[in-house]
């Protein structure tokens, strides 16, 4: 099957490549010709493990390309992907900036051709594809296609796994037809027993939203309880093991830390409370949810200051660890982001090492960072270090060395990656979050 992918950013390009495996041609389309041209090398624009070798595979074989122009891809595409960024609005009320959906809407819609069906890919408000279908027949009033939703649920850093391997398909359509279509190129999924889950176009779009609402009450949920925990002597880690074996529960998401930060939280659930008071309701769950998780950065930074002696102002603090999870180069809303310039304004001096992000954030963070090359150095003289981010290599760290280079044993978890007892064997002063 031909696929056209409007958009090579983060979902249109693992989308892409994903379905070029799957067996169909796929051309990504981007108007960045400097991306197009990378890719075309086989350079890869962000970080997720396996998919440079899967683009380049894929791209040798003949079954995955790329172009500026969609008048190369459209009339012979039987489905065209709609995968462009829909940022928070910069009017900074948190509606999703739709720009780029409608201006591709309405460039791809004299293109069509035969029958095509035309889908939504990224995220968007309750009612876009009804205004993508409109812009389309206004453009060209003689276009044969249908309109449908296919929302993403990718998770950064182990986004082909999840494509390949996903709890579930869902595809919004109004038409058998279109439906049909959408079987087709999914049809690789049936062997492994995917669920397909068909609905209405509406519910498709809003399921995207509620899904990413729901993990990020989770989130703010087990952080609040942390809270508790700390000021009566509990241990969290425990308390979410055991909520967690609960099957009504579940143990995903319970992990405390920083706040949830990411692509798709931050802005999901801001963009659901606008949706759905333009319609006169309130999600107040979901709004407290977006309260707590601004609070618990706050947190971190108040934890971080008390353990330094209730002061930053001239304290040397190395931070492991920036983006908002690991296996990723992605900063966006990263807690970090918060943390760090809190801390910077009251006077720290911080030195900053991460595996992938270290590049994205010198252009989001205050230019007074030191970044260096491995977790040791940035502990140099540290009066502590805080684990921002799990990543696997900070998770084996040599504590007898750590501690010898630090000018104060101080170690701030984030993450609950290690064991109290354990750091306070080897010296450390040690604190978590939501732990004794």
């Amino acid at each position: 099957m031909n696929i056209a992918m409007i958009g090579t950013g983060y979902v249109g390009l693992v989308t892409g490549t994903c379905f070029a495996e799957f067996g169909h041609d796929v051309t990504c389309i981007d108007k960045v010709a400097e991306k197009i041209d990378a890719l075309k090398n086989g350079e890869i624009p962000i970080y997720e493990p396996g998919l440079d070798v899967m683009v380049q595979q894929n791209a040798a074989e003949g079954r995955l390309h790329f172009t500026t122009d969609m008048a190369q891809a459209i009339p012979a595409a039987d489905a065209v992907f709609i995968a462009v960024g829909t940022p928070t609005s910069r009017r900074g009320d948190g509606y999703a900036d739709l720009t780029y959906i409608y201006a591709a809407a309405k460039e791809l819609a004299p293109l069509l051709q035969d029958y095509t069906v035309v889908i939504d890919k990224s995220t968007v408000p309750v009612g876009t594809a009804r205004q993508v279908e409109r812009i389309i027949r206004e453009t060209n009033p003689e276009a044969n296609f249908d309109m449908a939703s296919n929302p993403e649920f990718l998770r950064e850093g182990a986004a082909i796994n999840d494509f390949m391997r996903p709890d579930r398909v869902v595809i919004g359509v109004e038409s058998p037809r279109a439906e049909q279509m959408l079987r087709e190129i999914y049809k690789p999924l049936f062997r492994r027993d995917t669920p397909i889950v068909s609905t209405g176009i509406e519910t498709a779009e809003l399921t995207k939203y509620a899904a990413n609402a729901f993990l990020a009450v989770k989130i703010s949920f087990i952080n609040e309880i942390a809270g508790i925990c700390e000021v009566v002597g509990a241990n969290v880690v425990d308390l979410a093991k055991a909520i967690g074996m609960d099957g009504r529960i579940g143990s995903k998401f319970l992990h405390p830390g920083p706040g949830y930060g990411g692509s798709c939280f931050p802005k999901d659930t801001l963009a659901l409370m606008r949706i759905v008071q333009e319609y006169g309701e309130n999600v107040h769950i979901v709004a407290a949810a977006v309260e707590v998780n601004a609070a618990q950065k706050a947190r971190m930074v108040r934890k971080i200051r008390d353990m330094l002696g209730g002061s930053e102002t001239g304290k040397t603090i190395a931070v492991l660890g920036l983006t908002f999870k690991p296996e990723t180069d992605d900063m966006r809303d990263a807690p970090s982001l918060t943390i760090l310039p809190a801390l910077l304004e009251k006077g720290a001096l911080i030195r900053a090492h991460d595996p992938q992000g270290m590049e994205e954030a010198q252009k989001l963070l205050p230019d007074d960072i030191q970044y260096v090359s491995s977790a040791y150095e940035a502990a140099e003289g540290a009066d502590c270090v805080v684990l921002m981010t799990e990543w696997n290599q900070y998770r084996a760290l040599d504590l007898e060395r750590l501690h010898g280079l630090m000018r104060q044993p101080v170690f701030i978890d984030l993450r609950n990656v290690y064991e109290p007892e354990m750091m306070r064997r080897y010296g450390f002063s040690y604190t978590g979050v939501g732990r004794k």
